[in-house]
């Protein structure tokens, strides 16, 4: 196979990896890395960096495949190979994906400083290449480490960062895996109907996406809200669902996560016998798979079970155990839930370990640590577990503190409920004003199709057409940038800056609707036309420069607002062929592409302030009246006017030109007399 076909089976191999089909996602990936060995064995003729390059992207795919199946240490090997291959070669975006792959893996293993540490090297290296696609993904990643350290602030600031830049980049998946992300911290935080809102949001995307693993975990996420509300019907209903899922798919972490909220929810029933059955069933496959942190929740849930089964010296044993390894691990959520439940079972009278003082001990420090994270939902139980705790000791005045916050708290929590309620009653009126809106957001769409993009693009856009691209031959491209910018802005104020630009960009607009030109963008003070594109046209070349005469002539009614000083252009113009297309998913932008673009700006950057800098292949352009040359090719030009074209050209010689080399390049200006 060559190399083309190898890339898109590896860019299948991703897609079944997106889509939660591991088993096919293996497969392909594992053929890529036969057929690269083979390739090398046999020498075809294939370049060394190529083979390198696909070699770790293949391995980094498969890696990802272990790691969602829960194989953490194939998943690290397998990293590890990427990333020794992309270092001795230099493969940077390779490197960048396997630091990822670690830090995945590191999370789920407990170990957040390590997590992070590797996140924050993927980051900078995404960074460094440009890749706002890969930084998002890792931002989103590094917000769901803080999210199980129980830094909820610190989360959701890099959610928001995460979801703005998929947003922007159109990446529906990627936005989707955050929005859900922000639910759990919403749920974390005792929100329900945020949480529930979050998910709704998520669940529908994933699933016109087709991504069954994600639907998975966002059903099971469902199923967790409806059971801090006690629709204990629903939970199991959600729970159960998304079981199937991923045991379908082999996710063996995902389906022990979920087996053990199954047990949580029989707790919550009182089916104590059968909520150990499902959190051993889960603690044995975490354990396993070397997941210490979820391990750890799940010991403090078997403590629990048997604390209601008069069971307290084992209760005390997985709470204690629970306990250290949340501690070192630095997740202060759990560590508040763990030292609340020993505090409880101290507590407890039947105990033949009962114990005031320490029961007063940890549940304090676990009331302190649940005020700092702001989980209202465990500050409940506290406030109710001290103030029983202090009538048992009469100390009654202590007792009414405690039980008002209880009661405050839980009317907090049941008040968002009847909210929750009222919003999934108003959801359905919602959708129906939606559909009545449809037809009128189709219209606005296609009015600001027109308005950002030229006509002929935007009704094939509007047409379906997904991919606009397209090569053309001959085409001028301006830049024009205002002479010292910078100093100018510097001396006025923001509203003045913007204003003025806004001025003298509108008449640059206006003057190119008059020549038939297309402005492509605004950079800062910096102003690109083109003409030619996107219909193509003879006289390109004469169009353009009447318009940058004109452009020079229009900035004489524009003065410094701080000198009284003329403000001055400098202007580059080339021609050339150059790739034109559409580029965004939300915010859209007819953009071009290739060496004519940046020969264009050189011109302008070598320019001098109100002249118009020209190159050879412009000027032979605009000469060429009618099929024929205005003036032989073989002449210099040497101050040469036309009676033809209203233009003086003025040879600037050859000189050195940033990335070209020696250029021929001249000026041109307006006649001095009178046509």
């Amino acid at each position: 196979m060559n190399l083309d076909t190898l890339k898109d089976l590896l860019k299948q191999a991703n897609e079944f990896n997106n889509s939660g089909n591991y088993k096919e996602a293996e497969k392909l990936s594992s053929s890529v890395l036969a057929e690269l060995e083979h390739a090398i064995d046999s020498g075809e003729d294939q370049t060394l960096t190529e083979r390198k390059t696909l070699r770790c992207s293949a391995l980094n795919t498969l890696a990802t495949t272990n790691y969602r199946r829960g194989d953490y240490q194939t998943a690290l090997s397998l990293a590890h190979t990427s990333l020794d291959i992309a270092e001795e070669y230099e493969l940077n975006q390779c490197k960048a994906k396997a630091w990822h792959i670690y830090g995945l893996v590191y999370k789920e293993l407990g170990s957040y400083d390590k997590a992070l540490e590797y996140y924050g090297k993927a980051l900078a290296a995404h960074e460094e290449l440009g890749e706002k696609s890969g930084a998002a993904t890792v931002t989103g990643n590094i917000g769901n480490v803080f999210r199980k350290l129980g830094s909820y602030d610190k989360a959701l600031e890099y959610y928001d960062k995460a979801l703005a830049a998929h947003e922007d980049l159109g990446e529906k998946s990627g936005a989707a895996m955050v929005t859900g992300n922000i639910g759990i911290v919403f749920r974390k935080l005792g929100s329900y109907d945020k949480a529930l809102e979050y998910y709704d949001k998520a669940l529908a995307a994933h699933e016109e996406l087709g991504e069954k693993s994600s639907v998975a975990s966002v059903t099971g996420n469902i199923g967790a809200v409806y059971h801090f509300l006690g629709s204990y019907d629903k939970a199991l209903e959600y729970f159960t669902k998304a079981l199937a899922v991923h045991e379908e798919l082999r996710s063996k972490s995902a389906a022990a996560n979920v087996t053990g909220n199954i047990g949580i929810v029989y707790k919550s029933l009182g089916f104590f016998d059968k909520a150990l059955e499902y959190y051993v069933k889960a603690l044995a496959v975490h354990e396993e798979l070397g997941e210490k942190s979820i391990a750890a929740s799940v010991m403090g849930n078997i403590g629990f079970v048997y604390l209601n089964l008069g069971s307290y010296d084992k209760a005390l044993e997985y709470y204690t155990k629970a306990l250290a390894i949340h501690k070192e691990n630095g997740v202060k959520s759990e560590v508040a839930v763990t030292t609340g439940y020993i505090g409880e079972l101290y507590a407890e009278k039947k105990n033949d370990g009962y114990d005031a003082p320490k029961a007063e001990e940890f549940l304090l420090k676990s009331l302190a640590i649940s005020t700092d994270t702001g989980e209202r939902h465990h500050l409940f139980t506290v406030h109710k577990s001290l103030a029983d705790l202090y009538e048992n000791e009469c100390r009654l005045a202590d007792a009414y503190v405690h039980y008002k916050k209880y009661i405050e708290i839980r009317d907090e929590l049941n008040l968002e409920e009847t909210k929750k309620q009222d919003s999934i009653r108003e959801q359905q009126k919602v959708i129906e004003l939606a559909k009545a809106k449809a037809d009128a957001k189709h219209q606005a769409t296609e009015q600001l199709l027109h308005n950002v993009l030229p006509p002929s693009i935007a009704n094939k856009m509007l047409d379906g057409t997904k991919l606009i691209a397209e090569k053309l031959p001959s085409v001028s491209v301006l830049f024009a940038d205002i002479v010292n910018f910078t100093k100018l802005s510097q001396r006025i104020t923001p509203e003045e800056l913007v204003e003025g630009l806004d001025r003298i960009f509108s008449a640059f607009d206006v003057l190119a609707e008059r020549h038939g030109l297309e402005k492509i963008k605004t950079i800062g003070d910096a102003y690109m036309v083109v003409s030619g594109a996107p219909i193509q046209r003879e006289d390109h070349a004469e169009s353009m420069a009447n318009f940058a005469l004109e452009m020079v002539e229009a900035m004489k009614e524009f003065r410094s607002i701080s000198t009284g000083e003329e403000i001055q252009l400098r202007i580059g113009i080339h021609s050339g062929e150059v790739v034109a297309g559409v580029i965004g998913k939300k915010k859209f932008a007819y953009d071009l592409w290739g060496d004519a673009v940046n020969t264009a700006s050189r011109m302008e950057s070598h320019g001098e302030a109100g002249k118009i800098h020209v190159s050879e292949e412009f000027l032979k352009k605009l000469l060429m009246v009618k099929g024929e040359m205005v003036k032989e090719e073989t002449d210099d030009f040497s101050s040469f006017t036309s009676n033809q074209l209203p233009f003086t050209i003025i040879p600037r010689g050859e000189m050195e030109i940033k990335g070209k080399g020696m250029m021929k390049t001249y000026f041109i200006e307006r006649n001095n007399y009178d046509e």
